[in-house]
C-alpha cells in the first residue's frame, strides 16, 4: 500500500496548488454572478469594489440621474452662496422641477431594472410633502417658498438621506454588437482557462501513457467533470471539479457526502433496475419454454447447433463422473458402518415378519445367531454393493454397460413423454411458475428497504477489506 500512495503523496503539494487557483477561480465567478445583484450593497458598503468592478460590467453612472444630482449639489452650494430668494436660485430651483418632472416621465431606473427605485423615490416625497400626485410634491419641494418656510438646511438633509441613495445607486449598463450586456470578466478569467487547459492536457497524457488500451477522448473523458473548467458559460458549473479536486488534495473530506450521493442514486434507482432485470430474466426464460428451446436442448443436447464449446469438454457428464468418483472412493468408505445398520434393521425386520421364525425365536440361541446372520448379511451386501460401484468405475465394460444404460434411459424418457403428451404440460407448469415469481417475489422484492440492502452490502465490503 505504501508504494501506491508515494506517487500520491509525492504529487499532493500540486493538487493542492492547483484545488486552490480552482477554488480563487470559483470565487471570482460567484462574485461576477453575483455582482449586479449585489451592487447597490457593495456601493454603499464598500464603494471601492463599485469603482474598480464597474468597467469590468460595462456599468457607468447614468447620465439623466448623475445630471439631476449633480444639479442639487449646484443647487445645495448656490443658497449657501447667494441665499434662497437669489436670481441664481431661482434658475437652479426651476430647473429642478423640470429634471424631476422628467425623471418620473422618462424613468431612467428602466435600463438597470431598478423601477423599484424610482417608485419608492416618489412615494417617500409624497409622503414627506402629502401630495398624492408625485410630480406635485417634487414640484412643492423645489420652491423657494417652501424651502424658506421648512428650514432649507433641514430639507436638503432630508433629500441627501432618504432620495439621493436610491438615485445615486441608479446606472446605466453598456450593451456589445450582440446584444447582450458587456462583460469583460473573460479578461479575468483568461489566464485561469489556460492554466486549466495545460492542467487537464497533462493529466490526459498522463492517463493516456498509464492506460495505452485508452483512446485520447477515453483518456479526455477519464476526468470529464474537469471539463467544467473550461466552458466559458454556466460557469457555476465549475462547483463540481473544484470540489473533487478539494476532496483529492485533502483540503477537505467529502466521504460521507459521496456516501450520501452514491445511496441516493443507488436507493432510487436499484428497485427499478432490479425489477427490470429480474422479470426481462424471466421473460426470456419463458420464451424459451414457449419455443420448446430449453426442453429440446435437455432432451437432445446434441442437436444444439449453437451451443459454443470452449474446452472441447462436455462440463456436465465430466462433473457427474468426479461426483460418482467422489462418492465411491470417499463417501461410502466412511459411511458403510451406518449402511450396514440400516440394513442389518431392514433384515432384521423381515425375518419376524415370518411366523415360523417368530416361533424358532423361542429356542435357546437362535436369536443370537439370528443377530450374527444379519450382521453378515448387511456387511455382505453392502461389501458387494461397493466392489460393484468400483469395478463399474474401473471396468471398462462395465463403465460401457453404464453408459448404454443412461443413453437408453434419456432415449426412453424423452420418448415416453413425448408420446404421453406431458411436455406440452410441463412448460405450460412452468410457464405458469415463472409468472407467479414475477407477481410474487419481484413484488415483495420492490417491497425491501433498500437503504437497509446498502448498509448490508457496505458492511460485507468493510469486512472484506
Amino acid at each position: 500500500m505504501s508504494k501506491l500512495k508515494a506517487p500520491k503523496q509525492r504529487h499532493l503539494w500540486f493538487e493542492r496548488l492547483m484545488a486552490i487557483t480552482a477554488t480563487v477561480n470559483l470565487g471570482l465567478v460567484l462574485f461576477d454572478l453575483s455582482y449586479v445583484q449585489w451592487r447597490d450593497f457593495y456601493f454603499r458598503r464598500i464603494p471601492q469594489i463599485t469603482q474598480i468592478y464597474d468597467s469590468i460590467k460595462g456599468i457607468e453612472p447614468h447620465r439623466d440621474t448623475k445630471k439631476y444630482l449633480e444639479t442639487v449639489s449646484v443647487l445645495e452650494k448656490q443658497i449657501s452662496q447667494t441665499g434662497l430668494n437669489s436670481p441664481e436660485v431661482k434658475i437652479k430651483l426651476e430647473e429642478m422641477n423640470r429634471l424631476s418632472s422628467e425623471m418620473i416621465d422618462s424613468n431612467p431606473f428602466a435600463g438597470a431594472n431598478k423601477s423599484g427605485s424610482l417608485e419608492k423615490i416618489k412615494n417617500r416625497m409624497r409622503e414627506h410633502i402629502g401630495q398624492e400626485s408625485a410630480k406635485r410634491a417634487f414640484a412643492t419641494f423645489w420652491s423657494s417658498a417652501y424651502l424658506s418656510k421648512n428650514d432649507w438646511i433641514q430639507e436638503i438633509n432630508f433629500f441627501n438621506q432618504q432620495i439621493r441613495p436610491a438615485i445615486a445607486t441608479n446606472y446605466y449598463r453598456k450593451i456589445g454588437e450582440n446584444g447582450e450586456f458587456l462583460d469583460d470578466f473573460w479578461l479575468i478569467d483568461l489566464p485561469f482557462l489556460v492554466i486549466f487547459a495545460l492542467d487537464i492536457l497533462g493529466r490526459t497524457y498522463y492517463i493516456k501513457r498509464e492506460n495505452r488500451h485508452l483512446s485520447w477522448l477515453e483518456a479526455i473523458l477519464w476526468r470529464w467533470y474537469d471539463l467544467f473548467l473550461l466552458i466559458p458559460f454556466w460557469r457555476w458549473l465549475r462547483t463540481i471539479p473544484v470540489l473533487v479536486r478539494l476532496d483529492q488534495a485533502q483540503l477537505i473530506n467529502l466521504h460521507l457526502f459521496r456516501r450520501q450521493i452514491h445511496q441516493g442514486i443507488v436507493a432510487n434507482f436499484a428497485e427499478e433496475i432490479t425489477e427490470i432485470v429480474v422479470v426481462r430474466v424471466i421473460n426470456q426464460v419463458q420464451g424459451s419454454i414457449q419455443r420448446g428451446e430449453i426442453t429440446h436442448w435437455l432432451l437432445h443436447p446434441e442437436k444444439e447447433r449453437s451451443y459454443i464449446d470452449i474446452n472441447n469438454v462436455n462440463e456436465v457428464e465430466a462433473i457427474a463422473g468426479l461426483l460418482v468418483q467422489t462418492i465411491v472412493n470417499q463417501v461410502l468408505p466412511k459411511i458403510q458402518p451406518q449402511i450396514n445398520a440400516i440394513l442389518r434393521h431392514n433384515i432384521e425386520t423381515a425375518f419376524q415378519q415370518v411366523p415360523l421364525y417368530r416361533n424358532l425365536l423361542r429356542l435357546p440361541g437362535v436369536e443370537q445367531a439370528q443377530s450374527q446372520l444379519s450382521e453378515q448379511l448387511a456387511t455382505q451386501i453392502t461389501t458387494n454393493l461397493y466392489i460393484a460401484l468400483v469395478s463399474t468405475i474401473k471396468d471398462p465394460v462395465a463403465a460401457k454397460l453404464s453408459s448404454q444404460l443412461i443413453e437408453k434411459f434419456v432415449t426412453v424418457f424423452s420418448s415416453e413423454i413425448q408420446e404421453k403428451h406431458v411436455l406440452r404440460e410441463i412448460q405450460s407448469l412452468l410457464n405458469d411458475f415463472l409468472e407467479e415469481v414475477k407477481i410474487n417475489y419481484i413484488q415483495r422484492l420492490s417491497q425491501e428497504d433498500i437503504d437497509q440492502i446498502i448498509e448490508q452490502t457496505r458492511q460485507m465490503r468493510s469486512l472484506r477489506t
